[in-house]
Formats: structure tokens, C-alpha cells, sequence
């Protein structure tokens, strides 16, 4: 009697500890795949720090700039895919939809302060923006006085190439160049081909009355050849060298004080204000002006290629831990400070944290005067093949500026945005 008792105490031990098993796994676990280097530390700190509260695993996997796409490819085919991953917009959904979990049920979706901001496919909701940003040309005020001009010279885009000239022609005395080197390495590229070709996309769309096409005319590509040729020839380096410069480069040339103009974003405003390297009284952000539109009345570029998408084929228990992981991210006083704070965004939620971010604020400062913010249009290319082939004729042509090599750029831009447009739709 006494061995059966013995022999079911210990099935009952054995059950017990399977089900606490069980229920261990049940609690989930969330593996995001980060689109964002510069953002990585605060992430893996903020995953670290739920972690710690709540004991669910948070992984944050980081791919390398502009290999964002390739790394989804390779990862969500994994046994451990990623559990939460991103898309750019509208053409990126469509690449990933039969991946995403319908959101609208969500507590996310619900802390939305506009529907605008949430990607959809029918009643579906497969992706959530959650974060609002700006570009334009970051400009280091100190040294562009002592070139002796202030923001007020710069209203238009003959007003930019004349100052940007004007530096060039003095560089040697002034000690500084006009522009950081806009390379054209796969982690800078971007700037170019997908940012900066924002600007003739945008003010097509305007004119045309459209937010989307499938047959890109390409009405303003003077104007981009405009602003690209006097990035790369009032430069740090010699137009030749780009194809080999990082976005590392292009910082490090704006932090050292070698160049005055700088092509980025509202992001990048950590990094130049880490460690009392800049402050707000040194740093402004000017629009990209191209010479199109109503240059008095052009804002910054702003708006949002980021969404979170929760993937559908992970388990319940890994959706509702990567659920409630979000939610705290975007309610919670910790969560909200750090995207505020230490990441510096403007994220679409209720319970957003202001953020101290310059570049937000002055973001903020034009649309309140009047100024159209620049709305972002790239979101409509129809491949990351299409950029590629953007960015390979750009920097061809940067490397010999003839006509010949500009027209290959007009091919790769139109001609390519049409046949890849008809590939993928």
C-alpha cells in the first residue's frame, strides 16, 4: 500500500512540475527585430528593464542598416522567428500581410490617438505607427556664423547654393566644408535614394493630385539633380570617394565640425547632443530645398515609414506576451520617456511623453507658423529593388557628373518604378 501511495505522490509530482512547465512556456516570450541602429542601446535597455518586472524574455535583435528586409526574410522562416517585426508602409505590407496578426482587437491599436496612423487591410488592422519623425538638413548654427550667415540667409534653394558655394570657395580659410560627405555605402545610401527622392515624388504627387502611382513621371528629377549636385560638390571629399563613405562618416564629419550642412533626421539628434558634443543653442534644422513648390511655405519632412506588426504564425502565448509588451511600451511612464527622452520620438499614442528632441520642436515651430511639413511619399516606392537601382546610378553619376550617367539615374527612377511596380502588383 505504502509503494502505491509513494508511486502516486511521485505521478503527481511529475504532473505537477510538467503542467508549472507548461505554464512557464505558456507565459511567452517576445523576439523584436529592430529596424533602428541608433536606437538599439535604449531598446535593449527597455527590454532588459521589463524583463526584470515582469520575468518575460524580450529579445531585441538589431539589423544592420539597409539589410532590414533581407534580415525578416532570413528570420522569419526560423523556428524562433521574430515575434514582432516592422513594415515601411503600404508597398512593404503587402510583401508581409499574410504574416500579420489583426490588431484592432489590441490594447496598441486602442492607444492610437488617430486611425490614420494604423495600416489596413479591409477591418483587418496589420500594422500600428509608432513613431512620427522629420528630416531635412541638420546645420550647425556656430559654424555656419562664422562663415558669416545666419538661418535668415537661407530661405529658398538659391539661397543654399549660394551659401553652400560661398563655403567652398572658402574652405580652406574657414577650415570647414559646406556639406558632410553624402555616401552612398549601403549605410548612408538611404539618405538618398529613398529620402531625398521623397522631395521630387512629393511635389509630382502635389501636383498630379495623387498619393500613390504606378507610373512615376518624373517631372521634377532636375530639381533632385539640383540638390544632389550640390551636396557632393560642396562636400567634405571628392564626389569620386562617396561610393566608399558610411553614414558614420557623414556624422563624424558634423560632430568633428568639418562640415556645416548635414542630410538627416530627427533621430540623429541623440548622438549629436551625446555627451555635451552639441547643444540646442548650436544645432537648427532647415527644410531640403530643391527650387520646386512654394519654397516661403515648405515645412521639414514628416511623417512615419515605421509600423509594428505582430506575427501571426508565432504562438498565442508569444502574441499576447509581444501584445502586452507593446502596451506597456507605450502607457507605461518608463516606456513612453525612453521613445521621448532617450530615443527622441513623437510617437502616435495617448500617453506620448513630450519630447525635448530640438528637431521635433522646431518641427512643430514651422508647422505653426504656416509651413506644409513635407509629407512622406517613399512609403510608395514599389521595391527595395527600385532603391537599389536608384542609388547604384546615383552613385555612378556622382563619381562622373555627365549627362549620359544622369539620364541612367532618370531611367532607374521611371523606368524601373514602372517595371517594378507591375512585378509586384
Amino acid at each position: 500500500m505504502k509503494k502505491r501511495l509513494l508511486a502516486l505522490v511521485a505521478v503527481c509530482v511529475l504532473a505537477i512540475s510538467s503542467f508549472a512547465g507548461c505554464g512557464a512556456k505558456d507565459e511567452g516570450s517576445v523576439y523584436y527585430l529592430n529596424f533602428k541602429p541608433e536606437q538599439d542601446a535604449q531598446w535593449q535597455e527597455l527590454a532588459k528593464s521589463y524583463t526584470e518586472q515582469t520575468g518575460v524574455e524580450v529579445t531585441v535583435v538589431t539589423a544592420a542598416s539597409g539589410e532590414y528586409e533581407t534580415t525578416l526574410q532570413a528570420e522569419i522562416e526560423k523556428d524562433e522567428a521574430p515575434t514582432l517585426f516592422q513594415v515601411n508602409g503600404p508597398v512593404g505590407l503587402a510583401n508581409w500581410k499574410d504574416y500579420c496578426y489583426d490588431l484592432s482587437g489590441s490594447d496598441l491599436y486602442k492607444e492610437l490617438t488617430s486611425e490614420s496612423f494604423a495600416l489596413k487591410e479591409g477591418n483587418e488592422v496589420l500594422g500600428v505607427a509608432y513613431v512620427i519623425e522629420s528630416y531635412g538638413i541638420i546645420t550647425n548654427k556656430t559654424l555656419l556664423a562664422k562663415a558669416g550667415y545666419s538661418l535668415d540667409d537661407i530661405k529658398s534653394f538659391a539661397d543654399l547654393k549660394k551659401v553652400a558655394e560661398d563655403i567652398t570657395a572658402r574652405s580652406a580659410e574657414l577650415g570647414f566644408s559646406a556639406f558632410s560627405s553624402a555616401g552612398m555605402d549601403g549605410s548612408s545610401d538611404w539618405r538618398f535614394k529613398t529620402h531625398l527622392a521623397n522631395l521630387p515624388i512629393y511635389f509630382e504627387y502635389q501636383e498630379d493630385g495623387i498619393n500613390t502611382t504606378d507610373a512615376i513621371k518624373g517631372t521634377y528629377l532636375d530639381n533632385y539633380r539640383a540638390i544632389f549636385d550640390l551636396y557632393i560638390n560642396n562636400s567634405t571629399c571628392a564626389p569620386a570617394e562617396l561610393s566608399a563613405k558610411t553614414g558614420d562618416d557623414s556624422r563624424n564629419e558634423f560632430l568633428q565640425g568639418k562640415a556645416v550642412f548635414f542630410q538627416n533626421g530627427s533621430w540623429e539628434y541623440s548622438n549629436l547632443t551625446a555627451e555635451g558634443a552639441y547643444t540646442d543653442d548650436d544645432l537648427a534644422m532647415i527644410p531640403i530645398y530643391t527650387g520646386a513648390g512654394e519654397e516661403a511655405k515648405q515645412g521639414l519632412c514628416t511623417g512615419t515609414e515605421n509600423y509594428w506588426c505582430v506575427n501571426k504564425d508565432a504562438s498565442e502565448a508569444d502574441i499576447q506576451a509581444t501584445l502586452d509588451f507593446l502596451a506597456w511600451v507605450v502607457t507605461s511612464e518608463e516606456g513612453t520617456k525612453c521613445m521621448a527622452n532617450d530615443m527622441g520620438f513623437v510617437i502616435p499614442f495617448k500617453n506620448a511623453a513630450e519630447s525635448p528632441n530640438l528637431f521635433v520642436k522646431q518641427d512643430k515651430a514651422y508647422t505653426a507658423k504656416g509651413m506644409t511639413p513635407v509629407s512622406w511619399n517613399f512609403t510608395t516606392m514599389p521595391s527595395e529593388i527600385w532603391k537599389n537601382g536608384v542609388g547604384s546610378a546615383l552613385t555612378a553619376y556622382a563619381a562622373d557628373q555627365t549627362d549620359a550617367n544622369w539620364n541612367a539615374v532618370v531611367k532607374a527612377f521611371v523606368e524601373g518604378w514602372k517595371t517594378e511596380y507591375d512585378l509586384n502588383n
